[in-house]
């Protein structure tokens, strides 16, 4: 073989391996570039090579910028970079996101043979639909998709993943494929720097780390094909599970197996019953028994509801149950279960009429918050009680089986008894007492977000909160971990709660609340979600006609349009938002719009752009004597002049940086200007004086815990002892690196890897 055919062969095999991280077929490549297949297929056997305009038609396609896109294809594994890729060198992360199966699973052994005949008789695993007949809501879809996971999880030893995708959610948002994705990049451990903006290409990423492993995936109340469409893989070895009211015949199309779902029969609510109230008691009242199976129809949601008020009252005769709900089944007409003799919503009246009244006041307002699930002090601001009482108010609902405690401290609805509460509220609850109770479940994620935000470190718009509303009690996390705790627990209800509050016309909250959100957002790379939520700000902002709000939306709506790579639009709301701060004489409102221009213009490599607006901002937090914001923007200052090669002015603006930050107790800055200064001194040729001051870097980053910049700082550190000579301690520097990139799967494992190599003997 020559040395030009052997140099093809990687050559073909990263083609088509960056084709697979962006998730496209050779066909589908073809089509979005409008050239042949065959012209596809000729690239990769290595008898023709793409021309110079493919990357950027197919940058333009994606909606990412070209820069972007290559450091994507890096990615791919077996490509230049293969940061993200799974081979020998790097340990996969394995998920286990299956939820617990339900304890006491009863029943549907036919149905689970079904399920694994499908799975046997496929050959490969593919797609299982667990569908309901008739689009009934309650009828175990759920609890029989996890049973059977467990029970082939051992099949697939890559790991699970799990959404929850809201399909028939009572709050009308369900999850968007976008939303799901981005969760399983989590999930799959790739660091949040590493994900790219567009969702096209997150989805082509998505499908690249599954090509080659063997996952169960569950996706859970879908809504319809479109929903689910892109969250299935390319991979034949992967099992994917999908729950739905609706039939999905799209995907039987596809090749899926579908399985739909009924009620119990008779004998499995029976047994279903007997087994939660006990065989003892079931066995000496078979008639209230049967009688009770047949009035919850068949239904296991029903049927538990039922079971548990059973339970609970150990005293009374079973057909004293079986009276009390045959009496309350014709007074009900909502949520019929398609018999017109029975009445799902008897069954959950029969167990509401046993709640004591605060226990009842309680279920009704859980009906009116929109998130997924809620804490106990979120329950205690919602109802205006104390923690101590909302968690025996939230424990009794959860022993009647209304609510499930599915983590410690957290509960949540099913959706028909989500809905069923909404309804008794509208009924019971005057519409302002309602009205109240939404405001104080807004004020208390709104402070805590606040509270949660400030504890980040970061400087930030002069807001003034009004004060919480009567009754509600906002969480203090008390230092930046819990913050940041709070946030991951509370991030898909913060999202609901910016929702309720447009959908309420508390506007207030509805730009107030995302501006507390923003910071999180932005750290844990939610890129999407954060223009969402800014959008709603921006809309609430317009409506309130305050020039405040409006300047603080637009400022965050431009910062997150930079984060996806959208430029000219983020450089659109950010001039609109300047003005405005002007106007205000918002002094710290002006420098942070300005810190954020001269970061987009650093983004586009306008060095002196970024230069400029950074020095007007410097003055503007100098003369309002805001520290924090001083030595970072005297920080930003020092690192522009670097990368201009103005070293002079450079460690002038990095010596006042630190001098400053040596006043505030865990600013969290040094570390940045120490890696500042080390590059100043690396190329002006003191490599020694660098490499000191990049070992003062590493060892402030390591106390931040910030491992991504404690890699980029011992790189440095590997390159100035390199140059200075010293290469046994290049090499030490270099591998540590090379560990901590490899582990948080980053593309700059290969630049490391490759400075290891070239000091090889």
């Amino acid at each position: 073989m020559t040395d030009a055919s052997a140099d093809a062969t990687p050559r073909r095999e990263r083609l088509a391996q960056r084709r697979k991280t962006l998730g496209l077929t050779q066909e589908a490549l073809a089509e979005l570039l409008g050239v042949e297949r065959t012209t596809v297929v000729r690239w990769e056997r290595g008898e023709t090579g793409p021309r110079p305009w493919i990357r950027p038609r197919l940058a333009k396609t994606l909606g990412v910028s070209a820069d972007r896109l290559a450091e994507l294809l890096a990615d791919a594994p077996g490509g230049d970079g293969g940061g993200l890729g799974t081979g020998a060198d790097r340990t996969p992360v394995v998920p286990r996101q299956l939820p617990a199966a339900v304890a006491g699973f009863t029943g549907r052994a036919a149905e689970l043979r079904q399920l694994t005949h499908i799975l046997d008789q496929a050959g490969t695993p593919g797609t299982v639909v667990i569908s309901a007949i008739g689009g009934t809501a309650g009828v175990g879809k759920t609890a029989l998709a996890l049973h059977w996971a467990h029970q082939v999880a051992h099949r697939f030893p890559d790991g699970q993943l799990h959404v929850n995708l809201r399909g028939f959610a009572p709050s009308g948002t369900p999850a968007t494929p976008a939303e799901a994705i981005r969760g399983f990049l989590d999930a799959l451990g790739v660091p949040p720097e590493r994900i790219p903006p567009n969702a096209d290409a997150q989805t082509g990423l998505y499908r690249s780390l599954l090509a080659d492993r063997k996952m169960l995936i569950v996706l859970d109340n879908a809504r319809d094909w479109q929903q689910v469409r892109s969250l299935l893989p390319a991979s034949p070895a992967s099992l994917v599970i999908i729950t739905s009211r609706n039939q999905l015949t799209g995907l039987a199309v596809a090749g899926a197996g579908l399985l739909s779902l009924n009620v119990l029969t008779h004998n499995e609510a029976v047994q279903l019953l007997s087994a939660r109230i006990g065989a003892r008691q079931a066995g000496a009242e078979p008639g209230a028994v049967n009688e009770i199976a047949a009035l919850c129809a068949h239904l296991p949601l029903a049927l538990a509801v039922a079971a548990a008020q059973a339970a609970a009252r150990p005293g009374f005769p079973l057909a004293m149950l079986a009276a009390e709900l045959r009496e309350v089944s014709g007074r009900l007409d909502a949520l019929d279960a398609g018999d017109p003799a029975v009445s799902v919503a008897a069954v959950f009246s029969w167990s509401y009429q046993q709640l004591g009244p605060e226990v009842a006041r309680m279920f009704r307002l859980l009906g009116l918050h929109s998130g997924p699930d809620i804490s106990v002090p979120a329950a205690a601001s919602l109802a205006a009680v104390d923690v101590p009482q909302a968690r025996r108010l939230l424990r009794s609902l959860a022993r009647d089986c209304l609510i499930t405690e599915q983590a410690p401290g957290r509960y949540a609805f099913h959706d028909l008894l989500r809905a069923y509460a909404a309804g008794k509220a509208r009924d019971i609850d005057p519409e302002p007492d309602r009205d109240t109770a939404i405001i104080r479940i807004l004020d208390h994620y709104m402070h805590t977000a606040s509270h949660s935000f400030m504890l980040l470190r970061h400087p930030r718009e002069r807001i003034t909160l009004a004060p919480p509303s009567a009754g509600t009690c906002p969480e203090r996390p008390a230092d930046y971990r819990q913050a940041l705790a709070w946030f991951d627990a509370e991030h898909h209800v913060l999202l609901a709660a910016v929702t309720l509050a447009a959908e309420a016309a508390a506007d207030r909250h509805a730009w107030q609340l995302p501006w507390a959100m923003t910071e999180y957002l932005k750290m844990r790379g939610y890129l999407h979600e954060r223009v969402t939520v800014m959008g709603t700000a921006v809309a609430a902002a317009t409506r309130l006609d305050d020039t405040l709000a409006l300047a603080v939306s637009l400022h965050g709506m431009g910062k997150a349009f930079a984060r996806t790579g959208d430029y000219d639009r983020a450089s659109v709301h950010l001039e609109r938002c300047l003005p405005l701060y002007e106007r205000l004489d918002d002094s710290m409102g002006e420098a942070l719009a300005r810190r954020s221009l001269a970061g987009l213009a650093e983004l586009q490599g306008h060095y002196a752009d970024a230069l400029r607006h950074y020095e007007q901002a410097l003055p503007l937090v100098q003369a309002i004597g805001h520290e924090l914001g001083t030595a970072e923007m005297l920080a930003c200052v020092a690192w522009c002049y670097a990368l201009r090669g103005d070293y002079e002015r450079a460690r002038a603006f990095c010596e006042q940086s630190l001098a400053l930050a040596a006043k505030l107790d865990g600013c969290g800055i040094e570390y940045h200007v120490w890696d500042t200064v080390g590059y100043i001194d690396y190329h002006l040729g003191d490599f020694a004086q660098a490499a000191a001051n990049f070992e003062s870097a590493l060892a402030l980053c390591r106390d931040s815990g910030n491992r991504f910049s404690e890699a980029e700082i011992l790189t440095h550190l590997g390159d100035a002892r390199h140059d200075a000579g010293e290469l046994s301690q290049a090499r030490q520097a270099w591998q540590q690196a090379l560990a901590i990139y490899d582990d948080i799967q980053h593309a700059d494992a290969d630049k490391v890897r490759a400075k290891l190599s070239g000091t090889e003997d």
